[in-house]
């Protein structure tokens, strides 16, 4: 989805941490930062990366989000990496023979707003491309998140799991109507205006005899109308649908060269 816009400033407002465990590829590294800069996360710690560190192809991957590849921490160990935070959850597709409580990304989100805004420290824990997080990893946080996914395709890459998490977060975080643009504002339909067009509509299509059958016409134009009342439109829309009326309306009067040209033809022909 394009959009990015270079004139608005970039502020990095409180979010939990993304820990990445020994990820494989650079290109997963920078898609997932690509990721957490789209909803505003920029905290991105990796657990002994594959190909080391620093690494272009991440850079590459991130589209621009430097902010968050120029933050990045690295570390030795899960240990390490989640030493400072106050609550931490695992995200992992499979079920695990622990007692660990298992919620969802928006459940997880909505738990997390309160501790990160109260000055604590958050972290979700991702695991490995091939094979995830293993039982110790996962001990060691508070809870599960688990996605729910179709069970015969389970595995999401890194970036799209990222990508969900990221995105309840913002929702938790900044409330649901907290959208980066609004649609153009329109001035409502009074009734009165739905009225006036449902008269012109109707006096129109007595003039073409659309009501072949009188007793039908009153259930039918109370339908037309009933259609209009739902539509819930804006006075430029009543203005352009009356002009489709009128214009439908005046039709005969305009030049037709085909229709003059049949006529021509028949005169011809009576000739």
């Amino acid at each position: 989805m394009a959009g990015t816009d270079s004139t608005k400033g970039l502020e990095l407002k409180p979010g939990p941490a993304v820990i990445l465990c020994e990820p494989q590829l650079g290109e997963n590294i920078g898609t997932a930062a690509r990721a957490m800069a789209n909803f505003g996360l920029w905290d991105l710690r990796l657990v002994n990366p594959r190909d080391g560190w620093p690494s272009e192809k991440a850079r590459s991957a991130a589209a621009k989000a430097n902010h968050v590849i120029d933050r990045v921490q690295v570390f030795e160990t899960v240990e390490e990496a989640i030493a400072d935070l106050t609550r931490c959850y695992a995200t992992t597709a499979r079920s695990r023979d622990m007692y660990k409580p298992v919620i969802g990304p928006d459940v997880a989100a909505d738990e997390m707003v309160g501790p990160i805004k109260s000055g604590g420290k958050v972290g979700i824990l991702f695991g490995r491309e091939r094979w995830g997080l293993n039982n110790d990893e996962v001990a060691l946080c508070d809870k599960i998140v688990t996605l729910p996914v179709e069970p015969a395709f389970a595995s999401l890459n890194i970036a799209q799991a990222v990508l969900v998490l990221a995105y309840e977060w913002r929702r938790a975080f900044n409330g649901a109507g907290d959208l980066p643009f609004d649609g153009p504002a329109e001035e409502p339909a009074t009734r009165e205006d739905l009225v006036g067009l449902m008269l012109h509509l109707e006096e129109a299509l007595d003039r073409v005899n659309f009501f072949k059958t009188p007793g039908k016409r009153p259930s039918m134009v109370a339908n037309m109308r009933a259609m209009f009342a739902r539509a819930q439109m804006n006075i430029q829309e009543v203005r352009t649908f009356r002009g489709v009326v009128a214009a439908l309306d005046r039709r005969h009067e305009r030049p037709n060269p085909l229709r003059d040209q049949s006529k021509y033809k028949q005169k011809k022909d009576a000739e």
